[in-house]
C-alpha cells in the first residue's frame, strides 16, 4: 500500500496543473462569496476595519482590479517562462532525466498557483462591482483581499527568482535526486514484506503473461498479484524487474497451478487463463519515462548520468562528476544496509504465491559504476574517488555475494586504470586505495546478499 501510494503521489506530484487548477477554482468561488458577504456586513462594519479597507467609487474599484488582472497574468506569463529557460538549461546541463524535479518543485507549483488564482479572483470579484439604477454596490472587503493578494504575488515572486537561481545549480539538482532516492529507499525498508528465502521452482509448463503495451515498468501491486495468486491457487513470478524497458508481446510474468498435496485437496479453482492475465497486467504499471516512486535504481543513473556529462571532452568537469560519486557512494552504503528482500512473497496462510524480482545490489553497483569508470578511469581525482566509493561500500558490505560484487568492481577499477598513462607515484597510491578496498572487505562482518 506504501509503494502504491507513493506511485501515486509522484505521478500527481510531476504535473503542473493540478495545483494552479485546484486555486483557481477555490479563487472563483471565493470571488462568488466574499463580494456577497460584502454586500451582507457593508453597513455593519466597524470604524477601525472601514479605515483599513478600500474606500473608493466604482471606478476607482473597477481600475483597481484590472490593474491587478493585467498585472497577474502578466507576471504568470513570466514564471511559466522562467520555468521553461531552467528546463532546457537543466536538461543540458546536467540530465534529461531530472526535469521530473523541476516539474515537481513545489515553489514552482505555488507560485503558479498564487498567481493564476490572484488573476481568476480579480476577474470574478470585477463582475460584482455595479453602480447601475443609482445604487452602487463596491465590495470593499473583496477589493482588499484582492490588493493584499497582490502584494503577496510580488513578495513571492521575488523568492521564486531566489529559488530558481538555486535550483539550476548543480549540486542542488544533486542533492534532490539523492534525496528523492533515499525516500525510495527508505520506503522499501519500511513496507514489510512476508516471505521465504526459496523460491518455488518454475516448471516448463508454466504459462506466460505478455506485455500488453511498451515502456518503462513503473510499478508493481505485489499485494494484488499475491491476492490473484491466492484467489486462483497458482504462484505468480514476475519476469520484469522495476525500472526495466517492457515490450509489448513479450514476457511480463509467468504463472503455474500450485500443488495441492500439501493441503491434501485434490481439486482447484476454476482458472480461467484471461482473467489471471487481466489480474497480472493491472498489478504492472508501464509508463513512457521511469519514475522514483518504487525505482530505486532511477536515482542512481540520474546521479551516473550527470558524471557522465561532467566528464565528456565537450563539458570536462571533473569536480561535478566527483560530486556525484560522492552522493552515488552514499545511496549506495545505503542500499547496502538493506536487509535483503525474500525469493518468495507468501499469503496470510504462509503459501508461497509470488516470486518477485529484487532490487540486486550487484545490478545497481555496475549501474553506479560502470560509465564513470569508463569515462573517469584516466582522471586521478575521479579514479581515487571511484576507490573511495568502493571502500565506503565495503566496510558496509563485509564479505559475502555482496562483498564479491565490490571486489569485482575494484579489480576491474585496477584493470582500467593500469590501461592509463599514470606516473610511478599515482600507480602507487591508486594500488594502496585497492588494498584499501580488500581489507574493508575482510575487516567488515559479512553482510547477506
Amino acid at each position: 500500500m506504501l509503494r502504491r501510494w507513493a506511485a501515486f503521489t509522484d505521478a500527481f506530484g510531476t504535473r503542473l496543473w493540478p495545483v494552479p487548477t485546484v486555486a483557481v477554482v477555490a479563487a472563483v468561488v471565493a470571488g462568488l462569496a466574499i463580494p456577497a458577504i460584502d454586500r451582507a456586513v457593508d453597513p455593519d462594519l466597524p470604524a477601525a476595519l472601514e479605515a483599513v479597507l478600500f474606500g473608493g467609487g466604482t471606478d476607482s474599484a473597477r481600475a483597481v482590479l484590472s490593474a491587478i488582472a493585467g498585472s497577474l497574468i502578466t507576471a504568470t506569463s513570466l514564471t511559466f517562462s522562467l520555468t521553461v529557460v531552467a528546463l532546457q538549461l537543466a536538461s543540458s546541463q546536467a540530465s534529461p532525466r531530472v526535469l521530473r524535479l523541476f516539474a515537481q518543485d513545489r515553489m514552482v507549483h505555488g507560485t503558479l498557483a498564487l498567481f493564476l488564482a490572484t488573476f481568476a479572483y480579480a476577474l470574478t470579484v470585477l463582475r460584482t462591482v455595479d453602480d447601475a439604477n443609482g445604487d452602487p454596490f463596491i465590495p470593499r472587503i473583496a477589493v482588499t483581499l484582492a490588493s493584499v493578494l497582490t502584494f503577496a504575488s510580488v513578495i513571492v515572486l521575488v523568492f521564486f527568482l531566489a529559488h530558481l537561481a538555486r535550483q539550476l545549480r548543480v549540486e542542488t539538482i544533486m542533492r534532490d535526486v539523492h534525496r528523492e532516492t533515499q525516500r525510495t529507499i527508505d520506503l522499501l525498508e519500511a513496507t514489510e514484506l512476508d516471505g521465504v528465502g526459496a523460491a518455488p521452482e518454475r516448471p516448463s509448463t508454466a504459462t506466460t503473461v505478455p506485455a500488453r503495451r511498451s515502456g518503462f515498468l513503473t510499478g508493481v501491486d505485489r499485494h494484488a498479484l499475491i491476492e490473484a495468486a491466492e484467489r486462483f491457487d497458482i504462484v505468480i513470478a514476475e519476469r520484469r524487474a522495476i525500472g526495466s524497458s517492457v515490450i509489448e508481446g513479450t514476457p511480463l510474468a509467468d504463472w503455474w497451478p500450485r500443488s495441492m498435496v500439501s493441503e491434501g485437496r485434490a481439486d482447484a479453482p476454476e482458472r480461467d487463463p484471461s482473467e489471471i492475465a487481466d489480474a497480472v497486467v493491472a498489478a504492472h504499471d508501464t509508463g513512457y519515462e521511469r519514475t522514483a516512486a518504487q525505482d530505486i535504481g532511477f536515482g542512481l543513473r540520474q546521479l551516473v548520468d550527470i558524471a557522465a556529462r561532467a566528464l565528456s571532452p565537450g563539458v570536462n568537469d571533473p569536480t561535478t562528476a566527483v560530486h556525484a560519486l560522492s552522493h552515488l557512494s552514499a545511496l549506495l552504503c545505503a542500499i547496502a544496509r538493506l536487509d535483503p528482500e525474500p525469493a518468495a512473497l507468501v499469503d496470510e496462510h504462509g503459501v508461497p504465491r509470488l516470486v518477485h524480482r529484487t532490487h540486486d545490489f550487484t545490478d545497481l553497483l555496475e549501474v553506479a559504476l560502470e560509465q564513470p569508470r569508463r569515462y573517469g578511469a584516466g582522471d586521478p581525482v575521479v579514479a581515487a574517488r571511484m576507490f573511495q566509493l568502493l571502500h565506503d561500500v565495503a566496510l558496509q558490505t563485509g564479505a559475502g555475494e555482496r562483498g564479491e560484487a565490490v571486489r569485482e568492481q575494484a579489480a576491474r577499477l585496477v584493470a582500467s586504470v593500469a590501461a592509463h598513462d599514470y606516473d610511478d607515484v599515482e600507480r602507487a597510491r591508486f594500488a594502496a586505495a585497492a588494498r584499501a578496498v580488500d581489507e574493508a572487505l575482510s575487516a567488515a562482518p559479512a553482510a547477506s546478499a
